[in-house]
């Protein structure tokens, strides 16, 4: 057996027991590094109906079901369902905001970051841009502060609370203090292309837009005059007739 193969085994052996590594981890650095271990560990994984998850926005990489293994597991009613974590819907709605509020900034500020550094960048050494870590940028929320903007509509305090375990326990979050910050998961196992767009351009952007958290706000608020601007931007460009 090659190298390259037991250090895949022994990826997909921790991933499998730890649920989620840290791209810090000497096997996960390898293998996002090495085609071979990285090819290896994908195709372990997927003779047991798995695949790797893996974001170039977050600081760690996890594991989840192929789609014919998902069928196979939870059938037809299963997959109906809005979750497999058995969260309730109002730990669902909790979740969503979450990740509103913790991974839209963000992503806001990696980008915004990444570009400055782009732009500070000599050509030589343009194909060196990596992105700032999840850590380093992602911003944590006042639990107070949640408790005032959305404890009514999410069972109000002992509801939050046990919701609140319910996400940590599954590595959506993790608590410090009075603070809540990104879990693990909260970047991995929601699509942020798919999520993105239906918050910032429907009805929840409303909702969020009138949180007290003193980070969480100001970042909110910005991306929807983003979106706003860049909307503008198209239409602008759609209806200008050609020039001669």
């Amino acid at each position: 057996m090659s190298a390259a193969l037991d250090d895949a085994a022994a990826l997909a052996a921790q991933l499998l027991a730890r649920r989620w590594l840290p791209r810090s981890h000497p096997l996960v650095r390898r293998a996002l590094i090495d085609t071979d271990v990285w090819t290896a560990l994908s195709e372990r994984l997927a003779a047991v109906g798995l695949r790797v998850i893996d974001n170039l926005y977050a600081d760690h990489i996890s594991v989840a079901m192929l789609r014919p293994a998902e069928v196979a597991v939870f059938g037809e009613t299963g997959l109906a369902a809005n979750n497999n974590l058995d969260l309730p819907r109002d730990g669902v709605a909790l979740l969503v905001i979450l990740w509103s509020l913790i991974v839209l900034p963000k992503r806001q500020r990696q980008v915004a970051r990444a570009d400055a550094k782009e732009l500070g960048q000599n050509e030589m050494f343009a194909t060196d841009k990596p992105l700032p870590t999840a850590a380093s940028v992602s911003p944590t929320l006042s639990y107070r502060s949640l408790l005032v903007d959305f404890g009514n509509q999410l069972g109000k305090k002992m509801r939050l609370d046990s919701n609140l375990k319910l996400l940590e326990r599954n590595g959506f979050i993790t608590r410090r203090g009075e603070d809540i910050a990104e879990g693990p998961l909260l970047d991995l196992l929601l699509d942020y292309d798919t999520l993105a767009p239906r918050i910032l351009d429907g009805a929840l952007a409303d909702v969020l837009a009138r949180t007290t958290d003193l980070l969480a706000g100001p970042a909110i608020a910005a991306l929807r005059r983003d979106q706003v601007e860049e909307f503008q931007e198209e239409i602008t460009i759609t209806i200008t007739p050609e020039q001669d």
